[in-house]
């Protein structure tokens, strides 16, 4: 359905429905006239408590921004100890690898006698 107006005040609903009962073939359209009587260029408020004074907005904008640094201060907090974590995880995994690079090593030269022994 597609709305559209014109210079009268008039207001056309276009709503085709699949046959039109005059022709049978044609889409019907409806035309209303508007509901409220508004001088063209003037809008209307969503309520009437919606419209603040400039200090209700500067204490709204405050608001806004304090509940902002807070959110993300305890997000860099969050994200910090989650850095904490994984540096230990790495920390843990390269003490293992270590270890088992050293057991590798003195496999290999173990291995490296064996061979040698029996070259000789």
């Amino acid at each position: 359905m597609a709305v559209t107006g014109d210079e009268t005040g008039k207001i056309f609903v276009l709503a085709p429905n699949n046959m039109s009962a005059a022709t049978g073939d044609m889409p019907a359209y409806q035309i209303r006239s508007p509901t409220t009587t508004l001088p063209q260029g003037v809008v209307m408020a969503a309520s009437p408590g919606a419209l603040h004074s400039p200090q209700q907005l500067a204490e709204e904008a405050t608001r806004k921004r304090e509940l902002r640094l807070l959110k993300n201060r305890e997000a860099a907090k969050e994200c910090r100890r989650r850095k904490k974590e994984y540096i230990k995880c790495l920390e843990s995994r390269v003490a293992v690898l270590e270890v088992q690079n050293k057991k590798l090593i003195e496999e290999l030269e173990t291995l490296k006698d064996i061979c040698s022994s029996k070259t000789d």
